[in-house]
């Protein structure tokens, strides 16, 4: 995805945001607006949301993000992107409180957001009436949970248009049991020539402000961690056709076993297909604990999925 121009001040740009809202496996699609000049003043006037609180209650504000207002139906929410380059975000909302409203927590995205700028969205939070008819009270029970950002050029591809690179690079949502995690990533050529790869993906790990994770050590396969993970495939030369896909898979244990050293945490992974290919940020979420070590498999074809 190319970074996205920044826009003079006065204008006001509508930008595509999809609020990928987990209620019963539903997504729902909103609308963002850019505010002019950056700024990240509310309106006094009400939104759909209601109207905008002078001062953000507790939990409705985090990194980039504040929630601005919230009725029975859904939250409006700003993202400030203080970076350089535009990036994409994507915010976690959870709940405060007892008064717990959905069961599970929505998440809100917002791409494309150019430096400087501040950009509003929207999470709808709806949710079936008690039985009694009422509704259980969601302010101010809302709060952001996590943020997460990925620069706009290095945002992974699932599906829509295919990527000026040619391919697309996406991580799944994984697998956890018994403190292993398993993660997939799946390349898919999408474009019109022939994509080689050969052996592993490279990879590095990044904290929250997208600082490498030195002290990580990267293994080649995964059956220092784990067996039977499917990341001990022998590595070999694969060519892919348009509309050919290959998987590797990402293997770490979420184990404390040295209490003198702090536990590694970095959200973020940084994957290249080949050494001289574009990097992709992908956000696994990596919980290392104290072990210090990551498993990468080498590429194996897989049936590549329908856009």
């Amino acid at each position: 995805m190319s970074a996205s121009a920044v826009r003079p001040a006065a204008t006001v740009t509508v930008l595509a945001v999809v609020a990928a809202v987990l209620l019963a496996g539903c997504g729902s699609v909103t609308t963002a607006t850019t505010v002019g000049g950056g700024a990240a003043g509310p309106s006094a006037s009400a939104g759909p949301c209601g109207v905008p609180l002078e001062r953000p209650l507790e939990g409705w504000v985090r990194d980039e993000v504040r929630i601005v207002s919230v009725n029975d139906a859904c939250a409006e929410f700003e993202v400030t992107n203080a970076g350089s380059e535009a990036a994409d975000f994507s915010v976690l909302f959870g709940w405060a409180g007892v008064d717990q409203r959905l069961d599970t927590s929505p998440t809100g995205t917002v791409t494309a957001v150019p430096p400087g700028a501040t950009v509003r969205g929207r999470i709808e939070v709806g949710a079936p009436k008690r039985a009694n008819g009422s509704q259980p009270p969601i302010v101010p029970s809302v709060k952001i949970s996590r943020v997460r950002s990925v620069p706009t050029a290095e945002a992974p591809s699932k599906g829509g248009p295919c990527p000026a690179s040619g391919v697309r690079l996406y991580a799944d949502q994984g697998d956890a049991a018994m403190g292993l995690r398993v993660v997939g990533l799946h390349l898919v050529n999408c474009g019109t020539s022939p994509v080689t790869v050969d052996g592993y993906p490279q990879v590095q790990a990044l904290d929250e402000k997208h600082r490498a994770v030195d002290s990580l050590q990267v293994l080649k396969g995964g059956a220092a961690i784990a067996t039977g993970t499917g990341a001990d495939t022998p590595p070999q030369r694969i060519a892919l056709k348009t509309g050919e896909g290959v998987r590797s898979t990402v293997v770490w244990r979420n184990t404390n076993d040295n209490i003198a050293a702090d536990p590694v945490n970095a959200p973020y992974l940084r994957v290249r297909a080949t050494p001289d290919a574009a990097p992709v940020m992908v956000t696994p979420e990596l919980d290392l604990g104290t072990t210090g070590r990551l498993g990468v498999g080498a590429w194996i074809r897989e049936d590549a999925p329908q856009s």
